[in-house]
């Protein structure tokens, strides 16, 4: 088969940068983005992109079979906080579009999938200090259910129809290049913002919530790292844990404090309080290290130090 790579939902926070480099390392012309509407103009002039809607299945199929495309990336999902509000629009699209790539592996018609699970499929049972890979869940966000519902069916996919889906749960991710999409741990890309616009944040979450967080940079090279790894490397079929920092709002305010003194942080937790109570405070990540050597390169001081630069910049 070729070598053309479909990303679906191309345009929030991870498929943006994940486009940009994937068109870097296969080429502008074989990675083909898409989304329910254009996104910005480095992604829009980079390369080809559709519109196209991740619940239209007759949709998707043409599209991958015009470039013949033999990887997708389903990145389209509705996140926490903004599925708290719309239940069933999250549902139908975290599932729909998901049941839509593992049936078009299934008929062989691509071959292999990245479909991104989430620390949301953890809940208050779950233990909270290095929450290793097989746990209790209980997710208690019907993004969390999605989510964990949605890894149970990669694991069937694969074991039924050898359907080759590979699949990380992404902690909390931090970028200066797109704002996040409506998900519990915004606040930490959000802070960095109002830091330099306005010298202060009111944060939704109390000063102590810690919870597990990333850098982009990382995100997108585990990622690129998964897919890439030999298949019989890839022995957990559900969703990797995933890990590079943990932190709270108050550690987080030090970190930009040590950069601009004068910055100010309030706190005035609201609904997105009680579901960043029921994930974990860290994550036990040894299995994607011993796996597929996995590792983090930022921790909060370099995550601090790039997102500031780059912002005011």
């Amino acid at each position: 088969m070729s070598n053309y790579i479909l990303i679906i939902g191309a345009c929030g926070q991870i498929g943006t940068e994940l486009t940009l480099a994937l068109r870097e390392k296969h080429g502008n012309d074989h990675v083909i983005a898409s989304d329910i509407r254009e996104g910005g103009e480095s992604l829009m002039n980079s390369g080809p992109f559709e519109i196209l809607d991740a619940t239209d299945y007759a949709a998707i199929e043409d599209i991958v079979m015009h470039y013949e495309i033999s990887e997708v990336y389903l990145m389209a999902a509705m996140l926490s906080a903004t599925a708290e509000k719309f239940p069933m629009r999250a549902w139908n699209l975290n599932m729909n579009s998901l049941f839509n790539i593992l049936n078009l592996a299934k008929e062989k018609k691509i071959e292999k999938v990245f479909w991104p699970s989430s620390i949301a499929v953890f809940g208050p049972n779950t233990p909270k200090e290095n929450t290793p890979q097989n746990t209790i869940m209980e997710p208690s966000t019907v993004y969390g259910i999605s989510k964990q519902s949605g890894e149970r069916w990669c694991e069937y996919y694969f074991n039924k129809f050898n359907v080759d889906v590979r699949s990380i749960r992404y902690p909390g991710l931090i970028s200066w290049k797109t704002m996040p999409g409506g998900g519990t741990t915004d606040y930490a890309v959000e802070i960095y913002h109002k830091a330099l616009s306005e010298g202060s944040y009111t944060c939704f979450l109390k000063e102590d919530t810690a919870l597990p967080m990333m850098f982009m940079d990382d995100a997108i090279q585990a990622t690129l790292q998964i897919m890439e790894a030999d298949i019989g490397n890839v022995k957990v079929r559900s969703s990797y844990n995933l890990a590079a920092m943990s932190f709270t709002p108050k550690q987080m305010a030090k970190s930009i404090q040590a950069h601009i003194p004068t910055f100010k942080i309030s706190y005035q937790p609201d609904f997105r309080q009680v579901i960043a109570d029921s994930w974990p405070s860290s994550i036990d990540d040894s299995l994607a290290k011993k796996d597929w050597e996995w590792q983090s390169r930022f921790d909060l001081e370099k995550t601090t130090k790039e997102m500031l630069e780059n912002l005011s910049s």
